[in-house]
């Protein structure tokens, strides 16, 4: 009878917690957001808001669309650096032929453009996938930065060809441009990342974040009880490669204040594919912390020898780099392939328990 009352109390100890656990964890969210909007501007200075946290939120969203793709849907792709190229061209192209457009709608209108173009090259998902569909996109790497090299309708027919990305106003404060203060820029991109991350929230919650998933878990079976697997992949390419072109826009209009190429090679694919392997695959969450510790580790190498009082060659650190994000991709492959979010979620448990975990 004692054991029996003390499951009872212990199923309904645990109910309890994950009755009250969504509303604290939704506080807590609020109030880191209300600390990003609120406290971060006054107290952080423009070494760590341009050079850290804008680069970090930017790259965090070119992640997230990156994770709905491969970590939701099971899509593989080597494309995001395109993507965000496809969304900085032609951001750029409707801000200075549509100058009395907001700057907020020409950057959601750079989205829906590299959306379009995702869906295209998302058409081949349904006949073939994984290597033969990373081939594919990796095409859409190439293929796409040479298109806006090549053609210069993109820049318009600027002889430099890397435009400067102009300058516009939200409210009267400029947001976009060199003349843009460090906290306003913050604030504009810190407003998307806001509202992108809880559009995926709330897409990967609902209907067709479940149909992503039947997907990626096993796309037989799903189209058996009635999934249809082309509209399925195409949304998810599509929403995929809207989140990649903001990113895009807002990498060339709010960060490097130009329109180049060089700055969505290949290498950055490969970065943001670095970010939702580490974060962790199908998770928001994962994306953010990804984002961070990947950025944030080339910083930690060029600056901790020197503070040890080490004289460390460049290249040597360089080559450490690489070594240290081919050793972590392997680690949480095998070890830990939820990534840093899992880690974090463990570490969250353990700390709700402690110090009495029974």
């Amino acid at each position: 009878m004692f054991y029996r009352e003390a499951g009872i109390f212990k199923t309904s100890y645990a109910a309890d917690q994950a009755l009250f656990r969504i509303p604290i964890d939704r506080l807590f969210i609020a109030g880191l957001v209300l600390v990003a909007f609120v406290v971060v501007p006054v107290v952080a200075n423009d070494y760590w808001l341009g050079s850290i946290l804008i680069p970090v939120m930017i790259l965090s969203i070119a992640a997230l669309g990156l994770n709905i793709l491969t970590g939701y849907c099971g899509q593989v792709s080597l494309g995001t650096g395109a993507f965000m190229a496809a969304g900085a061209y032609m951001a750029y192209k409707i801000a200075t032929n549509f100058t009395w457009m907001p700057i907020p709608v020409v950057i959601v209108l750079g989205g829906l453009c590299a959306a379009a173009i995702g869906v295209a090259f998302g058409l081949p998902s349904l006949r073939i996938k994984g290597f033969y569909l990373a081939v594919t996109t990796l095409a859409a790497q190439f293929f796409l930065l040479w298109m806006f090299q090549k053609i210069p309708w993109f820049v318009n027919y600027s002889i430099s060809g890397v435009p400067t990305a102009p300058p516009r106003e939200v409210l009267g404060v400029l947001v976009t441009g060199a003349e843009a203060t460090t906290s306003a820029r913050y604030l504009f991109i810190l407003t998307f990342v806001v509202v992108l991350a809880l559009i995926a929230g709330n897409l990967v919650r609902g209907r067709i974040g479940r149909t992503w998933m039947a997907i990626r878990d096993m796309d037989i079976a799903a189209e058996l009880i009635g999934i249809k697997p082309l509209n399925t992949k195409l949304s998810a390419f599509a929403v995929s490669s809207f989140y990649c072109g903001i990113a895009g826009a807002l990498w060339s209009f709010c960060y490097i204040n130009t329109v180049e190429p060089t700055a969505f090679d290949i290498f950055r694919s490969f970065m943001v594919l670095f970010m939702v392997i580490v974060g962790g695959l199908g998770s928001i969450l994962g994306s953010f912390l990804g984002a961070l510790f990947v950025f944030l580790l080339p910083i930690a190498l060029n600056n901790i020898p020197a503070t040890l009082g080490l004289h460390i060659p460049t290249e040597m650190i360089s080559h450490i780099e690489f070594m240290l994000f081919g050793g972590l991709i392997v680690f949480f492959l095998i070890v830990e392939p939820h990534g840093l979010a899992r880690l974090w979620q463990i570490g969250k448990e353990k700390l709700r328990l402690w110090p009495f975990p029974y």
